[in-house]
């Protein structure tokens, strides 16, 4: 695990210690240009002198060597070596005859290699002669080391000193979100308050917030997971129970006829056992931190036949007309981007919801249409409906209205089909509303989705309602 108060130290201290660096190369590098011009014009002052000299005081016939003084010493790097010629290249005079640097009769500076080593070498050139003053190249680029040298150390001292500062001051500046960790560390697993941000650094103060977001986002949850809890508790208590009377009753009958009609109670009260449990499953798997959607292209029209089409016979059954109604021809099509499986559990709800409750001899009409660009589902039922007072209701979870077992087929449902729906509806951006029908009877649940994209219908085609009830369509 990365450390933030040792990469930020580290990167500082780097880039203090590699700006000393520069600032004592670019000392070095100035120095010796400026050596190089001082000592330079120093070389063309030295060798005008020593020409002037020996031309107040030259006497002719001189042989090589004479006057030049004999040297055992060793000599410093810095000394200036001046050396007389005759305009035809004989040596007149050297003040270190051990260097033996060449001859030459061009007015100006030159850097010859003299024995491996680079020197610098001024010339004056007159009437009688040539004049010579020569220095070592490593005497200046000692001197600009040294200069820098002087510079460099301060600057590592200076280095050293921020880093003890930026260490006192970083930990200083993390103590509130070391003090935040220990708040959080202190904490049961139930614990969600939001942490104080008054005390937090500005710059970590919106990962605070996004923590104590996140946090007020769990809570929620956690509150809704006890709450489904406690519920589903609640309802599965009455089937078990009622399964449990109904396995004595089939245990104590005396005859067949007894026996029969205890196994079919039996039987219905397992069937409404199971879907009781897989609305529970379906609900557990809407919510916000269920499963993931499987998102794909969705025909509305094909998933309204479908439905309509596995619900057929039930609706034979109950004597109720089950038709679905598509735009255009069958090639027609409304695509939403859903989940297909959870499509089909929220029209399922919805149309076993109408069927349930449909009288018999009524119609319950299921649509797949657009409404100005947006994509629709409605399913249609000249049932009792819903009353105004209950319809911002019907959509809690266990909630039943009050005439609901009276008018429901089967005794009523758990009341999660409603839930269900709106929940499937959230997840893929869509909007559920109940509507009461045109002839003012029954009720009218529309499921309105947010963007899509339908085929053209053909231009001389409309409309049309697939009854699969044929034998009580009108």
């Amino acid at each position: 695990m990365r450390s933030i108060e040792r990469t930020l130290l580290g990167r500082t201290l780097g880039t203090l210690a590699l700006g000393a660096f520069l600032v004592s190369l670019a000392v070095y590098f100035f120095t010796l240009e400026e050596m190089h011009e001082v000592f330079d014009a120093e070389l063309q002052h030295v060798a005008t002198a020593v020409a002037s000299y020996h031309q107040a005081g030259n006497q002719s016939g001189q042989t090589d060597d004479v006057g030049s003084p004999t040297r055992t010493d060793i000599a410093d790097d810095s000394e200036i070596v001046t050396l007389m010629w005759t305009a035809q290249g004989q040596k007149i005079f050297s003040s270190d005859p051990r260097v033996a640097l060449p001859f030459s009769n061009i007015e100006g500076l030159s850097q010859p290699v003299v024995g491996g080593e680079a020197w610098v070498v001024y010339s004056t050139v007159g009437a009688d002669g040539v004049t010579q003053a020569a220095q070592r190249v490593a005497s200046r680029d000692e001197m600009a080391g040294e200069s820098a040298e002087k510079v460099f150390l301060p600057l590592v001292g200076l280095t050293v000193g921020i880093g003890g500062l930026l260490v006192f001051g970083l930990r200083r500046g993390f103590y509130p979100l070391e003090g935040a960790a220990k708040d959080i560390a202190r904490r049961s697993a139930r614990s969600l308050e939001p942490i104080p941000v008054e005390q937090v650094p500005t710059e970590i103060a919106p990962l605070v917030s996004s923590i104590n977001e996140l946090m007020s986002r769990l809570a929620v949850s956690f509150a809704a997971q006890r709450r489904f809890l406690a519920d589903a508790a609640h309802e599965l208590r009455t089937p078990v129970t009622a399964l449990r009377l109904q396995v004595k009753l089939l245990q104590r009958s005396k005859n067949e006829i007894d026996r029969a009609r205890a196994l079919q109670d039996l039987e219905a009260g397992v069937t409404r056992s199971q879907r009781l449990v897989e609305q529970l499953l379906h609900v557990a798997r809407t919510e916000p931190d269920g499963e993931t959607s499987r998102v794909e292209p969705v025909d509305l029209a094909e998933l309204v036949r479908s439905v309509v089409d596995n619900f057929s016979n039930k609706a034979l059954h109950r004597g109720i007309d089950l038709g679905a109604t598509t735009p255009g021809n069958v090639a027609t099509s409304i695509v939403v981007a859903a989940d297909p499986e959870q499509m089909t559990v929220l029209l399922n709800n919805l149309v076993e919801n109408a069927l349930r409750y449909t009288p018999a001899g009524g119609v319950v009409d299921v649509e797949a249409s657009c409404c100005n660009g947006s994509p629709e589902l409605r399913v249609v039922d000249n049932g009792p409906g819903i009353s105004e007072g209950e319809q911002a209701r019907v959509f809690d979870r266990f909630y039943r209205g009050a005439d609901a077992t009276a008018l429901a087929h089967d005794g009523g449902g758990s009341g999660l089909g409603l839930a269900i729906v709106r929940a499937i509806a959230e997840r893929h951006n869509a909007h559920v509303s109940l509507q009461t029908p045109d002839g003012g009877k029954g009720l009218m649940v529309v499921v309105r989705f947010s963007e899509g994209t339908r085929q053209p219908d053909p231009p001389v085609l409309v409309g049309h309602r697939i009854a699969t009830t044929p034998s009580i369509a009108t």
